[in-house]
């Protein structure tokens, strides 16, 4: 009689297996002991060195020779009597975990061989002379290395189909489907050790580029992306070059080193991923621009393009994300849905919790609190370190404990002080009344029928320089008022609409248009002519004595 098909396979599983002792007995018992033997005799390499490439070799070796191959063995001679396999394979299927260390080291391995192949003659004599023996098949070693990385999922392919093979009423098909499911599972081990193994490589390799600092070095954190970027500084004009390493738990904000020895980025700044928010910045001066605001700082930064900018912020959010789902106390990150500029204020509950984003020197030409007008020698800009606004001496003479400064006294400014201490200062240091010229422009563009910036043509501005921002507010809208800088909180030229007859300039540049009226003279420039055909309309408009009826009526901003 013909014998059944699953008895064939499990003769195959064991003649194979026979074969694989056989190649394990060639590793442990040749390779792994002729080097080391070669090792303590002459020296000429390490006997570590020989450890590390077999790694546990000789526990696969001894585990398939003793037990494995024996059950298998009499399993098949008592075949007639006990036709089953299958709990054979699940009582030894959980010491075929074992194999994932010998994975996880096998790349490692590979490149300790070459090396000392190479380094050593003695090293290499001995792979010659058992690579040209009879029991090696002049195969290399790195051949030979191969077969353990190999085998479990041999051993699967199988398993599953004996269990494919065994009729519907066989007695072995419960235990085989579960030795099977055993046997999977310690396949995905081993592939789960080769990821874990590249995922540690990976981040030592990040390591070693950041300078192996102590405060940095965390096995269980995960590289979510890299790469680099410019940071958008508050006092300088152009953008600087940055690195950036995104963990899942942190995010290392680094400058390039100029000598690459050892550690080829500095850290600047670390910043906890927990409590972070990141958003797009609407900046026409820096495209693809996205704001990071941390508790330790606040970043603008700009990337090379849409897409990379989308990418850094996919990549922000789904380590805040993850951050959120482990730990519900922190607040959710939010973005705004239409990306606005409104929010770059904290919130007065934030004050001191979070690093703030600073409003850049060169968008405001005074103290953004007594208004008064900076200069290089008496009045020169400083940033509280509450709020970010730009102030001058006076106005941030004060010092606050920050929790997000590990609760260091910071200069703040005198409103984020009285706040955060609870202090009231004497009547002699508050705020004087306001001005006819002071006028805030941020309320004024967020809140305005029309406002950008203009060219201030010819010398009827004086020294108020080159370029103005305009601004006709939604609640004065009869007035144009001009300010040095869009942030700033006093306007330093207001012009009073009515009346006033608005033309056009020469053909010579068709940008240029006029305020007339009566010997006065004011020329604007706008930087495209559709800008200028909006200022125009609504210049006339206001000239005429209109002003608008409803929330949107009449909004020609861009």
């Amino acid at each position: 009689m013909q014998e059944p098909e699953e008895k064939r396979i499990v003769q195959e599983l064991l003649e194979t297996e026979q074969a694989y002792v056989a190649r394990l007995h060639l590793l442990d018992q040749v390779f792994f002991q002729e080097l080391l033997k070669e090792a303590r005799s002459s020296k000429a390499f390490p006997e570590d060195v020989v450890r590390l490439i077999f790694s546990n070799i000789s526990s696969i070796y001894q585990f398939h020779a003793q037990f494995f191959l024996p059950e298998l063995q009499q399993r098949l001679d008592d075949w007639t009597t006990t036709p089953r396999i299958g709990d054979v394979i699940q009582k030894l299927a959980p010491f075929l975990k074992m194999y994932s260390e010998y994975v996880k080291n096998f790349e490692r391995a590979i490149e300790l061989l070459a090396t000392w192949t190479d380094k050593s003659l003695p090293f290499q004599d001995v792979l010659t002379r058992i690579q040209n023996s009879e029991a090696s098949g002049s195969l290399t070693l790195q051949h030979h290395m191969l077969e353990p990385v190999q085998r479990i999922p041999r051993y699967e392919l199988l398993l599953k189909e004996y269990v494919q093979k065994l009729p519907a009423q066989a007695p072995d098909l419960a235990d085989a489907q579960k030795a099977l499911d055993m046997i999977f599972s310690a396949a995905q081990h081993s592939n789960t050790a080769i990821t874990e193994m590249e995922r540690l490589q990976e981040l030592w390799e990040v390591y070693q580029r950041l300078g192996l600092e102590d405060d940095i070095v965390d096995p269980s954190n995960t590289l979510l992306r890299e790469g680099p970027v410019l940071k958008i500084s508050f006092r300088r004009s152009g953008p600087m070059e940055r690195y950036l390493f995104l963990f899942n738990n942190m995010l290392l904000y680094c400058v390039p080193r100029v000598i690459q020895v050892g550690a080829h980025f500095q850290v600047r700044t670390r910043i906890d991923v927990a409590g972070m928010k990141v958003r797009e910045l609407t900046d026409a001066e820096f495209p693809h621009s996205f704001l990071v605001s941390g508790k330790q700082r606040t970043l603008e930064l700009q990337a090379r393009s849409q897409e990379e900018m989308i990418a850094w912020m996919q990549a922000f959010q789904a380590a805040i994300d993850q951050i959120e789902k482990r730990n519900e106390t922190f607040k959710a990150a939010v973005q705004s849905p239409e990306g606005d500029p409104q929010e770059q204020e904290l919130q007065s509950e934030e004050l001191g919790l979070r690093a703030p984003q600073w409003v850049r020197d060169k968008m405001v030409t005074m103290c953004m609190r007594c208004r008064e007008p900076f200069n290089a020698l008496k009045r020169r800009r400083h940033h509280c370190r509450a709020c970010g606004y730009v102030v001058c001496a006076r106005c941030s003479d004060y010092r606050a404990e920050l929790k997000y400064d590990s609760n260091r006294p910071n200069r703040v400014c005198l409103d984020c002080y009285t706040f955060l201490t609870g202090n009231v200062l004497p009547e002699d240091k508050e705020d004087k009344r306001r001005g006819i010229l002071e006028k805030g422009s941020v309320a004024g563009s967020e809140q305005s029928l029309m406002c950008s910036f203009l060219q201030l043509v010819g010398d009827k501005w004086g020294k108020s320089g080159p370029r103005g921002w305009c601004v006709i507010p939604r609640d004065d809208p009869l007035v144009l008022y001009v300010y040095a800088a869009p942030q700033d909180m006093r306007a330093h030229t207001s012009i009073p609409l009515l009346g006033y007859q608005v033309t056009t300039g020469s053909q010579a540049d068709p940008r240029v248009f006029q305020l007339q009226q009566s010997g006065q003279l004011y020329t604007f420039k706008a930087e495209t002519e559709e800008l200028r055909g909006r200022w125009v309309k609504a210049m006339e408009r206001a000239a005429s004595g209109w002003s608008p009826r409803g929330p949107n009526d009449g909004d020609l901003s861009d």
